[in-house]
């Protein structure tokens, strides 16, 4: 058995299809083919549906995604480790952190945990939306990962192969720019039904996306929330104080502008979503710097 079998099957599972996941690993379609064919008569079951049209997993092949994508994180973490301990790679704990988070709670959090340390972790951070976190997670590619969670918009690493620690919590307002006539909201959620309102939204690969999405599918919301701006946290901040639309925007980012005037809140505390900050880690052990930076956050 080759680990390339087991790197084309995540490119399979990851794009669908058999013809995008040939090109996402370079090779041509009947090749990719036979590689997965090789897979299935090493492992002696069917991986993969070929009655159906679409690209479907048998039962054998879900299980085994599993396995495979904790195999391949496993070696990639494992092979950091060993370079660490032989002093051939240097020892730096990769963290994934969420754009909100990386400009508000991750430097404090952080400069906390380094006044703990008996000797300092170097730290490499890296922020992007939670999809990209997600799969650079599931790849083995970084050691931790920081972002919102709420209980309705479950992450992929809420499974089994990772675990988290509760770092705090924020909460996620809808805001608006005031009117200059009598300081209420510009845009706002107390609209009667059916009348549209602007929404400064975040993109599909955003946990943010994911949360609100979750929230307004079980709170339907009194107006027609229209989106006609797309981005992260800060650039939505931007454009809500510019009068542009209403957007669910952290609280820790947005309080000073509240407290300012510069925005108001766009609806009432119904509509606040409450968010937790979770740390995420894998289940198996990590090179012994990021076990040192765990066991920090941890305590």
């Amino acid at each position: 058995m080759e680990m390339a079998w087991l790197e084309d099957f995540g490119a399979l599972i990851r794009a669908g299809n058999f013809s995008r996941a040939a090109a996402a690993r370079h090779v041509t379609q009947p090749a990719f083919s036979r590689r997965i064919r090789a897979l299935e008569d090493w492992l002696g079951v069917d991986l993969v549906d070929r009655a159906t049209h679409q690209m479907v997993l048998t039962p054998a092949g879900k299980r085994f995604a599993v396995i495979a994508e904790t195999v391949l994180r496993d070696i990639e973490h494992g092979r950091r480790e060993v370079q660490e301990i032989a002093g051939t790679s240097a020892s730096t704990v990769k963290i994934l952190v969420t754009h909100a988070l990386a400009l508000t709670f991750f430097p404090q959090w952080l400069a906390t945990l380094q006044s703990m340390a008996d000797t300092a972790i170097p730290i490499q951070l890296t922020a992007d939306n939670m999809g990209a976190s997600e799969q650079i997670m599931l790849n083995g590619k970084a050691h931790f990962s920081l972002c919102y969670f709420h209980p309705a918009a479950v992450s992929v690493l809420d499974g089994a192969g990772f675990q988290s620690i509760s770092l705090g919590t924020d909460t996620l307002v809808p805001v608006s720019a005031p009117r200059a006539s009598d300081r209420g909201a510009l845009h706002t959620l107390a609209e009667e039904a059916g009348v549209p309102v602007k929404l400064l939204a975040y993109g599909a690969d955003s946990g943010m996306d994911r949360i609100i999405s979750a929230m307004l599918g079980t709170n339907a919301a009194p107006a027609s929330l229209t989106p006609v701006f797309t981005s992260h946290t800060l650039v939505l901040a931007r454009m809500a104080r510019d009068g542009r639309g209403l957007a669910w925007l952290p609280l820790s980012i947005v309080e000073d502008d509240l407290a300012q005037g510069l925005l108001v809140r766009a609806g009432d505390t119904q509509w606040d979503i409450p968010v937790d900050i979770r740390l995420y880690r894998p289940r198996g052990r990590q090179s012994p710097s990021a076990e040192a930076f765990w066991k920090l956050a941890s305590a």
